[in-house]
């Protein structure tokens, strides 16, 4: 098993990685699959009208996450990590006030938000609770093309056909040098290797890729992380959506700041900075800002705010170290993915926010100097306290009760590599087991509380 750095961590846009970021890219692989002509009836018709429809949690927070403007901007062409969000409303305002989508490449699709872009709150699709279909007609209405996609979390975006080739496909040794599938088979192959957890996971990476593009791409992720968190601490005023739900960072860091400068310590500071790093980037995201995955964009905050802790408050932090952070937290974030998931939809928040913390706790303890097993540790006591956790956002925006959660988190992970790094790694639960753990609960959980909006803080902070 093995799953790249950059596609854990990939750039993009707000609000939601599976609601926003992965239709948009599932209308782009529409789009290539219209260019290609390579499907039934190409050479009788031309596509002239295209439609699509959400489903599932799609269709409950899709509004409040933005999946329909992403459609739209999608069909348009515009992808998650290119496009600028500064011009998303007057590519959207045009489709609909013209009916039409140009995309580059190809000739223009009549799309007429209003009729063919529906909310299919009846009809969930079977693969997975994120489900979106897309049709393409012909001049006379006559269907030409029909593909469903799944949005499975973190902006991976799959097809049915795809979906159903995962689920039957018998596992496979990937073709990396360190090619773990759970943390038990990652653990052993550092006692049998004498290396780290991110040097392995480099060897990894550098199978396929230079040691300069590896790292090259690296301080590109951190770099965007690095601007999320200032935009988000330099920004004012009331986030979109209908909430009224203020920016807060920018006040908590003038605070901060102002005491830094006196040279006040307090008891919480520690606390304050986790929280404040973390919640500049969830205000960025809710604004539809560009962020990271990581590993999707309702838990962006975590990974940045403890990494940006690491650099202000301890002397090893450099270029290397940093590097280190995100290639462990990444081995993390791709043994939960693999053996669970980070879908909310699939499985609550405790797989956003609960693998960002978990991904966090590793690298932090890897970069202060954690054994590996240290560092599984710190993994595991991080994804521990977040079972259970529902998702629940109010309105179906990534604002209440996102944004602080993810300040939640970054404190968790702080807590979970300190206590990881206070003992020799041996400890009762292994990582392999919360992760499975969290995988039957949120099986077990009730889709009410999975990101459809329709229990918990979303039904009773609307009804007060």
């Amino acid at each position: 098993m093995f799953l790249s750095i950059f596609d854990v961590f990939k750039i993009g846009i707000g609000p939601s990685s599976s609601h926003t970021m992965g239709p948009m890219t599932a209308a782009n692989r529409f789009l290539d699959e219209l260019k290609s002509g390579d499907w039934p009836r190409a050479a009788r018709a031309r596509p002239a009208a295209l439609t699509a429809s959400l489903h599932g949690s799609l269709a409950f927070t899709g509004i409040g996450h933005g999946t329909g403007r992403a459609v739209i901007l999608g069909l348009c062409g515009e992808n998650p990590r290119q496009i600028d969000p500064d011009t998303m409303d007057a590519k959207i305002a045009q489709v609909e006030a013209t009916g039409m989508v140009h995309p580059p490449g190809h000739a223009a699709y009549r799309f007429l938000p209003t009729r063919d872009l529906v909310f299919d709150k009846r009809n969930p699709l079977p693969g997975h609770p994120n489900g979106l279909q897309f049709t393409a007609l012909d001049t006379d209405g006559q269907l030409l093309l029909r593909r469903i996609y799944y949005s499975i979390g973190g902006g991976f975006v799959v097809t049915d056909a795809e979906l159903e080739a995962v689920k039957v496909a018998s596992p496979a040794q990937a073709d990396v040098p360190y090619p773990f599938a759970h943390a038990k088979d990652m653990l052993a192959m550092a006692a049998s290797s004498g290396l780290s957890i991110a040097a392995m996971k480099r060897a990894n990476e550098e199978a396929s890729r230079s040691r300069k593009t590896l790292d090259d791409g690296i301080d590109e992720i951190w770099s965007v992380m690095a601007a999320c968190i200032d935009r988000g601490l330099g920004q004012a005023g009331i986030m979109p959506g209908g909430l009224n739900v203020k920016r807060r960072a920018k006040a908590i860091v003038a605070q901060l700041d102002a005491q830094w400068q006196r040279n006040e310590i307090t008891p919480l500071m520690a606390n304050d900075w986790l929280s404040v790093y973390a919640m500049a980037v969830n205000e960025e995201n809710a604004a539809g800002g560009r962020v990271v995955t990581a590993p999707t964009n309702g838990a962006a905050g975590v990974i940045p705010a403890v990494l940006r802790y690491f650099i202000k408050f301890d002397a090893r932090a450099n270029s290397s170290t940093i590097r280190d952070y995100l290639l462990t937290a990444a081995a993390i974030g791709g043994i939960i993915k693999h053996n669970a998931s980070i879908s909310g939809a699939e499985v609550g928040c405790q797989g956003e926010v609960g693998s960002a913390s978990a991904m966090a706790a590793a690298g932090l303890c890897a970069v202060m100097g954690g054994t590996p097993t240290q560092v599984e540790n710190a993994a595991e006591i991080a994804l521990e306290h977040h079972l259970g956790m529902t998702c629940d956002p109010v309105a179906g925006l990534v604002q209440i009760p996102c944004i602080e959660r993810n300040a939640f988190g970054a404190v968790k992970a702080v807590t979970a590599a300190s206590l990881a790094l206070k003992g020799d790694g041996t400890h009762a639960v292994p990582l392999d087991a919360c992760i499975e753990t969290m995988r039957q609960t949120g099986m077990d959980m009730s889709e009410r509380y999975k990101e459809t909006s329709l229990a918990g803080l979303a039904v009773n902070v609307v009804a007060c």
